[in-house]
C-alpha cells in the first residue's frame, strides 16, 4: 500500500470512529423526567446502566399509566412509594400497594448504584414469593433515608453478607455518601436502583413529613403526574 492509500485509509478509519463515537454518545444521553405533585416538582435522571427499567418507566410515562396515581406509602427517614395503578381514585382508607400491570422486570443490580438519598428504585414482592427479586412493573420508591455511620454499615454487612454467596463491598466514596448524604444501605443489591433525583430533594422531604394513617398512607392524597422533559 503506497503512502497516499495509507493516508486515505487512515482518514476513513478516523471518520468511522468519529461517527461511531457520536452515535454512542447520543445513545448514552440521559433521560430526564419530572414528577409533579401538589407539594412541588421532582426532576429525576434515569440511569443508562439499567436499560430495562429505564425503558419500561419511559413507556409508562408516555402511556400516561402513572398519571393520577398516589404516593400511597410514606415512611419518614426511609422512602416514599408510589405508582400503584389501584391508587387512582382510591377511596380514603383503602389499602394500597398490591396493584400491578401483569408483568415483572428482571433485576438489574449494579454495585455502583447504591441506595443513597434521592435515588429512584423499583418496588417488588418479598423474597418468599419472589426469590429472583424481580421488580414491579410500575411501583417505585424514592429514597429519603438517613445518615449511617461506618460502624452501623459494618454491622449491617455482617448480617446481610452471612446470607449471601456474593458479598457486598462498598468503596470509600460510597461509605462517605452514606455518612454525609444518607440513604438506605440495607436495600442495596436487593432492589433495583434505576435513577436519581437531580432537583427537588426538598419536595421528597416534604412528602415524607406529611401526616399519614396506620397503613402509612398520607391522610391527604398526594397525586402525581409524570412527563419526560429530555431524552
Amino acid at each position: 500500500m503506497n503512502m497516499y492509500k495509507k493516508i486515505y485509509f487512515s482518514s476513513l478509519l478516523i471518520l468511522f470512529f468519529s461517527v461511531f463515537n457520536g452515535y454512542a454518545q447520543k445513545a448514552e444521553k440521559q433521560s430526564l423526567i419530572m414528577i409533579s405533585t401538589s407539594l412541588g416538582d421532582i426532576k429525576i435522571k434515569l440511569y443508562n446502566e439499567t436499560p430495562k427499567h429505564r425503558d419500561n418507566f419511559l413507556k409508562l410515562i408516555k402511556d400516561g399509566t402513572l398519571d393520577g396515581t398516589l404516593f400511597h406509602r410514606i415512611i419518614k427517614d426511609f422512602m416514599i412509594q408510589g405508582g400503584d395503578p389501584d391508587s387512582k381514585n382510591a377511596v380514603p382508607g383503602a389499602t394500597l400497594g398490591e396493584g400491578g400491570l401483569g408483568y415483572t422486570l428482571p433485576a438489574e443490580f449494579n454495585s455502583t448504584l447504591i441506595h443513597k438519598k434521592g435515588v429512584l428504585a423499583a418496588a417488588r414482592e418479598s423474597d418468599a414469593v419472589n426469590p429472583n427479586k424481580e421488580s414491579s412493573s410500575c411501583q417505585f420508591y424514592i429514597v429519603q433515608g438517613r445518615l449511617f455511620t461506618r460502624a452501623e454499615i459494618d454491622k449491617m454487612l455482617k448480617g446481610k453478607n452471612a446470607r449471601r454467596t456474593d458479598k457486598i463491598e462498598y468503596s470509600e466514596e460510597q461509605l462517605k455518601i452514606y455518612e454525609t448524604i444518607g440513604g438506605t444501605p440495607h436495600l442495596d443489591m436487593d432492589y433495583t436502583v434505576f435513577g436519581e433525583v437531580i432537583e427537588g430533594l426538598d419536595v421528597v422531604d416534604k412528602i415524607a413529613a406529611v401526616k399519614k394513617d396506620k397503613r402509612d398512607r398520607p391522610e391527604e392524597d398526594i397525586k402525581m403526574t409524570i412527563k419526560i422533559v429530555k431524552k
